[in-house]
């Protein structure tokens, strides 16, 4: 299962095939997928039940669910995989609807759209329900599809236009904190792209700086004169690692920073190469090579992370939220 940090473009050539999922509130169903590579788009709305044209208003009342109807390019992702990818988002085991939403408008579906797709879904229910992870019996029905009604306007990309109260609404409900407990940190799912993925979408350079543990040449890299606000994340997967705020003119040619943004975003590794020991910072999800920290930085920390800026893709603060950092904006305000 590979991510991406930004959806690809759909061109008139890809042969495109849809899936379609009802895993309780819709806002908290079009991330995930919108970060799988190989998915085109994510779209939040309502399918099954009776009647024409549904609305947030009625939906529930003509028997439909909430749902995301996935368009994808089946050369780059599978729908097996996307199937494993909805049971972390939901609990399988809530007949009644999911977390703090209740009803029949909010339970757990998997619709398919033709024998294929029947038969993957019947089997991973299956393996799933062997597997233990669950005390409670798999209640997630398994349907034919049904005409999908695209939700109103302010629905879709509900996480990217209202990211704080998207993130209060999933940690208030208690999606985040089960999935978390269900199945660790990555609820949304992240696992590194191949080699040959990367050699794909990295440059040369940043390529040699993130797997390969190399170092760009000094003063003359992207980010080391950059003053700009704004944060600085993963070049492989997005992850946020640093902000403005904390960057300092260190005079050693790269990006340095005091701190980064969650010390919970990286890990450090003893680094003896180059005939002397030192503290090498990588990423925690995409475990990118990220640069070195020194004890030699300003403040009461006196740490000084030391960057390739190869590694990093810098977002500006004005970008946050239509990036879908838009929770950072705060460390902005003080």
């Amino acid at each position: 299962m590979i991510f991406k940090q930004n959806p690809p473009n759909k061109t008139e050539n890809t042969e495109t095939e849809t899936a379609l999922f009802a895993g309780g509130c819709f806002w908290c169903m079009q991330s995930p997928f919108e970060k799988l590579l190989g998915v085109l788009s994510v779209k939040a709305g309502y399918t099954g039940g009776q009647g024409q044209n549904p609305t947030y208003q009625d939906y529930a009342q003509k028997g439909r669910v909430e749902a995301v109807q996935i368009v994808y390019d089946p050369q780059k992702t599978s729908y097996k995989e996307l199937v494993e990818l909805f049971w972390k988002q939901i609990d399988p085991t809530d007949k009644g609807g999911q977390f703090a939403d209740r009803g029949h408008g909010y339970r757990s579906v998997i619709f398919y759209s033709d024998d294929a797709q029947k038969e993957l879904a019947e089997q991973s229910k299956d393996a799933l329900g062997k597997s233990g992870k669950f005390k409670a019996p798999i209640a997630t029905e398994i349907l034919p599809a049904t005409q999908f009604y695209e939700a109103e306007g302010y629905h879709q990309d509900y996480y990217k236009t209202n990211p704080e109260r998207y993130q209060a609404y999933r940690k208030g409900s208690g999606r985040a904190d089960y999935l978390e407990k269900t199945w660790g940190k990555e609820t949304e799912g992240y696992q590194k792209p191949s080699q040959e993925e990367l050699r794909k979408t990295l440059t040369p350079q940043q390529y040699k700086v993130t797997q390969e543990a190399g170092t760009e040449a000094p003063f003359s890299n992207e980010y080391n004169e950059n003053k700009m606000p704004g944060i600085y994340v993963d070049i492989v997967s997005g992850e946020p690692l640093f902000t403005s705020l904390n960057k300092f003119d260190s005079g050693c040619g790269w990006p340095s920073f005091s701190k980064p943004i969650n010390q919970e975003n990286i890990t450090q590794k003893e680094d003896r190469s180059l005939a002397q020991t030192r503290t090498e910072i990588r990423s925690k999800k995409a475990d990118s090579h990220l640069g070195h920290v020194f004890d030699d930085g300003p403040g009461p920390e006196g740490k000084r992370f030391c960057i390739n800026s190869a590694a990093l893709k810098f977002i500006l603060l004005q970008d946050l939220e239509k990036e879908g950092y838009g929770e950072y904006k705060k460390l902005f305000e003080k």
